[in-house]
């Protein structure tokens, strides 16, 4: 389940649509730059984003992508996301949830899998990999404090125990990782 209520989210976007700063930020920008730069192909047929909140690394990886769909759980959030992103799909969705039909081939996780408990990473990894084990997945976390009951790395290890796909870290800083699971060839 979500571990994180609603209500919570909603105040997080109460303020404004950037409430990270993710479009002023170098850093923000420049994780951006790193999660698209870790995806192992050039271009994909279709991208599920979970959590994509405004828009911003949809902004990145969507030219890549000949569709794009984003779910978030705040309205908020994908108004925001449906201006970033003009020609992607949006649904709004608080997880877990039965994820929008779709041929994806990417699947990116940002920065949401401490949102969750125990229970709905595990069922999140079970859709994830009877729907989609044909998917390059991403996992973007941040290793600072959450202010969530998982903090990140509680939640990645949680999340990639779960699932049946093999993971390696793409890129490890002091401040997040990014794992890949490379979808088999």
């Amino acid at each position: 389940m979500m571990a994180v209520p609603s209500e919570k989210l909603d105040r997080i976007y109460a303020g404004g649509d950037d409430p990270w700063g993710f479009r002023s930020s170098a850093y923000e920008q420049s994780k951006f730059r790193a999660t698209c730069a870790a995806l192992p192909r050039a271009r994909y047929r279709s991208a599920l984003e979970l959590g994509c909140g405004n828009g911003e690394l949809a902004r990145h990886v969507a030219p890549r992508c000949a569709a794009y769909t984003g779910v978030d759980a705040v309205e908020t959030a994908l108004h925001a996301a449906r201006r970033a992103v003009p020609r992607g799909r949006f649904h709004r969705l608080f997880l877990p949830a039965p994820l929008p039909e779709g041929a994806y081939d990417l699947l990116l996780l940002s920065e949401i899998l401490y949102f969750l408990d125990p229970a709905g990473l595990e069922a999140l990894a079970d859709q994830l990999d009877r729907r989609w084990p044909m998917a390059d997945l991403v996992c973007v976390t941040w290793l600072g404090p959450s202010g969530n009951p998982l903090e990140g790395q509680e939640a990645l290890g949680i999340f990639r125990t779960a699932s049946r796909r093999a993971f390696r870290p793409a890129r490890i800083t002091s401040q997040y990782r990014i794992d890949l699971s490379r979808a088999p060839r």
